[in-house]
């Protein structure tokens, strides 16, 4: 008897399960298609890591530029200061030692050299100026035309006073003298130095410029003006501070544009090196020429 579950047509009927060999090249195409995609990824990826590393260092070599630019125009601890974010800067100094020189005769020498030499041998000097303000530890704030402006005493160190301020200007302004000795005839330099309070700080927005403003610049710029080829003018307080290290020479009282009749000294050298750039006999030598207008205060 015929089981009545079972059909006849259904006996020897193929199965309907997927063929096991079909199933496997089809997983295997699958995980072809997953470790292709995967190489993909990695390769996307190796290539934005060093997309990111060469950007990394592009960043870190623009940063070191803008730094050094900065530090061209702008002393470390200030630049450190705008890094962290503060502004403005202004700060005041009670006691700093402030130089100013200023090239003699420097438009006549600008008409007669061209201007390439003119540049190199300006740009020669005041590389000169910038390495002694340097080694003295005195801040250069900014060469204008062909005057350089320097201050002592900015960033004091524990155990630094008006005298230590004093004897690094002076310092400075000597071998600012003896740079411009070496380039010889026509080029001289008068500096007048002078101490005490000034205002320094940071102005402009977008082109940064560190600078001080006070009496004390403007009477070291006035010294400057009534000085001697060759010699340094000094304020009376700077005489008295550079008294015990240095020889002073009285100039008398002088007429001050400003600031009236003030007495004032000429900075002779050291008195352990009497040699030195600014001794009586140097000054004397390097007088004005005849013929050639003093300067005065006007």
């Amino acid at each position: 008897m015929t089981d009545p579950e079972v059909r006849p047509d259904s006996v020897g009927e193929p199965s309907s399960a997927a063929d096991p060999e079909k199933e496997r090249l089809r997983l295997a195409r699958r995980v072809a298609r997953l470790e292709l995609t995967l190489r993909q990824v990695e390769d996307i990826r190796d290539t934005n890591a060093r997309l990111l590393d060469r950007l990394r260092l592009d960043l870190d070599a623009e940063r070191m530029h803008s730094l050094e630019l900065l530090l061209n125009v702008l002393p470390r601890r200030i630049v450190d200061r705008l890094s962290a974010g503060e502004h403005p800067i202004a700060d005041r100094h009670e006691v700093v030692a402030v130089v100013i020189g200023d090239l003699v005769g420097f438009t006549s020498i600008a008409a007669r050299l061209p201007a390439a030499e003119l540049i190199d041998r300006l740009g020669t000097l005041f590389a000169a100026f910038d390495a002694a303000a340097d080694r003295c530890g005195v801040e250069k704030i900014k060469s204008v035309g062909d005057a350089y402006l320097a201050v002592a005493g900015l960033a004091p160190r524990d155990g630094d006073d008006a005298a230590s301020a004093a004897r690094a200007a002076a310092d400075l302004a000597f071998a600012m003298l003896g740079a411009v000795a070496e380039f010889g005839a026509p080029w001289r330099l008068r500096i007048g130095l002078a101490v005490g309070p000034v205002a320094a700080g940071v102005i402009g927005t977008r082109r940064f410029a560190y600078d001080v403003w006070g009496d004390t610049v403007n009477l070291a710029s006035r010294l400057e003006q009534t000085s001697e080829p060759g010699r340094i003018h000094v304020s009376e307080d700077v005489a008295t501070l550079l008294g015990p290290e240095f020889i002073t020479e009285p100039r008398g009282v002088v007429w001050l544009k400003g600031m009236g009749d003030v007495p004032t000294w000429f900075l002779l050298g050291r008195r352990s090196d009497p040699e030195l750039h600014g001794s009586a006999g140097t000054a004397a030598s390097a007088s004005v020429p005849a013929g050639e207008t003093p300067v005065s205060s006007a």
